[in-house]
């Protein structure tokens, strides 16, 4: 009696049916991870680029290095931070640095603007846009 043929896909055997499934599983998870790097690292040239808005525009952001406010501000920028005009005035006694002292700044973060104007206390990106005319989106 001739022996029966186990069913396999067209085009080959199981093995390469699943060798194909697998590929097809890597391929979409890199397309996946492209796009969601992609829409990423635009996101972050948008806030780059705002935080490079505000320095040019006069803002600048005055604040401790152990102010847990002043660190969520600066967690609202990400890496893009680098490029907000940052005065420190903290010093690594737990002093005022004498600028800071200068300035009458005595609540962190404090903003201060081209205009003069002082804004104690965290911002939303949102609010920054408005009071320098910085794009946020």
């Amino acid at each position: 009696m001739p022996k029966k043929k186990s069913p396999t896909p067209a085009g080959g055997s199981l093995l390469a049916a699943a060798a194909r499934k697998f590929a097809l599983l890597v391929l979409l998870a890199g397309a996946f991870a492209g796009v969601w790097y992609l829409g990423k690292w635009r996101a972050r040239k948008r806030v780059d680029h705002f935080a490079q808005c505000l320095s040019d525009r006069g803002a600048v952001m005055y604040g401790l290095y152990w102010c847990p406010h002043c660190e969520d501000q600066k967690e609202l920028f990400g890496p893009s931070f680098r490029k907000v005009h940052y005065m420190e005035c903290g010093t690594p006694d737990h002093h005022e640095q004498p600028q800071c002292a200068e300035e009458g700044l005595k609540d962190f973060p404090t903003w201060k603007f081209a205009d003069g104007e002082r804004h104690v206390g965290g911002m939303a990106l949102q609010e920054l846009a408005a009071k320098t005319g910085c794009s946020a989106q």
